[in-house]
């Protein structure tokens, strides 16, 4: 489990690809602390497990599953992520429970500089709009956002500096994809509303 608070930004260094998906090499540093394989982390809000890692890095790799979900088929090399280690137990809960499992994928439609922050509008499947309600908690690339307004298929946040140059949001661009998990607590809740409805 995470909170979608970023811990650092990592660099795609090789991208292997595997007999069902690819094997991903991304330069890091903080997060390497006390790693060892087997190690979940998430990477641009994705749940990977370590399987190789060295001084400068570690390796994990996504089946197509994982592939066909996410963003991280589109990285190249040298592109940045968003990486943050598994919440434990005794650690404050600053965002949101995470559990880097991604629902859909959104693309960035609009991006507003503001005097102090930056404004920024994702598209997602309409399927999933059940999801989502005013000021309400989503995760985008592994970041804990808070909506800040809601149309049909359409959802905007307001990222302030620190966010923006410490995560992967500084390098986003207009059609961009990005990785979207919706608040766990919500689902549980929808799903408990629509069978006792049946």
């Amino acid at each position: 489990m995470f909170t979608g608070l970023i811990e650092e930004v990592g660099t795609l260094k090789s991208k292997t690809p595997k007999v069902l998906g690819v094997k991903l090499y991304f330069e890091a540093g903080k997060i390497l602390d006390g790693i060892q394989i087997g190690n979940s982390i998430s990477v641009n809000g994705v749940c990977l497990t370590t399987v190789e890692f060295d001084s400068k890095g570690f390796s994990v790799e996504a089946i197509e599953e994982t592939l066909k979900k996410s963003n991280l088929g589109d990285l190249e090399i040298g592109d940045r992520v968003n990486l943050e280690r598994p919440l434990k137990a005794n650690a404050r809960l600053g965002g949101h429970f995470v559990l880097g499992h991604v629902d859909t994928t959104g693309k960035v439609e609009e991006i507003k500089v503001l005097t102090n922050s930056h404004y920024v509008k994702f598209s997602y499947p309409k399927e999933f709009s059940k999801f989502l309600i005013s000021v309400g908690s989503v995760t985008i690339d592994g970041v804990s956002m808070t909506v800040a307004d809601l149309k049909d298929n359409t959802f905007s946040v307001g990222i302030i500096p620190h966010t923006w140059e410490e995560t992967v949001f500084s390098k986003k661009k207009v059609g961009d994809r990005v990785n979207l998990e919706f608040d766990v607590l919500g689902k549980y809740v929808i799903k408990l509303t629509e069978e006792n409805s049946k």
